[in-house]
């Protein structure tokens, strides 16, 4: 069983009123270290899906071996980016791991525990929880996901499919840590210091 990741990366930054993808954490901009750590944990087929005016984000990742997309919406709505994404990908995945480019304290360890549960269950969405709380990314069986094609959102998707969610515990803070505003970057970069 083959999983591949799409590493989500479109977004305007808003409210964070800066690239996040851009931002510097420890030595690399926060895309470089999602890439590591898919790459670490042995996906074999990732494509990052950057917006129309992602040529900065697309050429920090350049020398890694994965496809990258663009979502050329306006608003880089995340399903546009999950749609773009699949179109990209080669036939062979049985399962597409959705991961956020503002995520990067997520470990290679907790994408393999997702990776093994697939394998245990490969009909099942398999969501990450730490401390109770749903985090990212998500594993979708090829199939599951397919249905963007005609929902709006993932959110849609999975309440199609309630019956399929799997929820996994891990000890990975990283899965429920984003940034979404300067605040929430200082506490990643921070994390990054301290050598989380």
């Amino acid at each position: 069983m083959e999983v591949a990741a799409l590493l989500l990366a479109a977004g305007n930054s808003r409210r964070m009123g800066v690239c996040k993808q851009l931002l510097r954490l420890a030595d690399r901009p926060a895309i470089v270290h999602c890439v590591d750590t898919l790459v670490a944990a042995g996906i074999g087929e990732i494509v990052v899906v950057v917006g129309s005016r992602g040529d900065a984000v697309a050429a920090a990742v350049a020398g890694y071996p994965l496809t990258v997309a663009v979502n050329a919406g306006e608003e880089c709505e995340m399903a546009d980016s999950v749609r773009t994404g699949l179109a990209r990908l080669a036939a062979g995945a049985t399962a597409v791991m959705v991961a956020l480019a503002d995520h990067p304290l997520v470990r290679p360890d907790t994408i393999r525990a997702l990776v093994e549960r697939h394998r245990e269950e490969p009909d099942a969405i398999i969501i990450p929880v730490h401390d109770g709380v749903k985090g990212h990314p998500t594993l979708f069986p090829r199939a599951v996901i397919a249905g963007i094609a005609a929902l709006p959102t993932l959110r849609e998707v999975i309440a199609r499919h309630r019956d399929k969610v799997r929820l996994v515990p891990v000890a990975d803070e990283g899965v429920v840590r984003d940034m979404d505003v300067w605040e929430d970057y200082l506490a990643v970069a921070e994390r990054f210091s301290a050598g989380s």
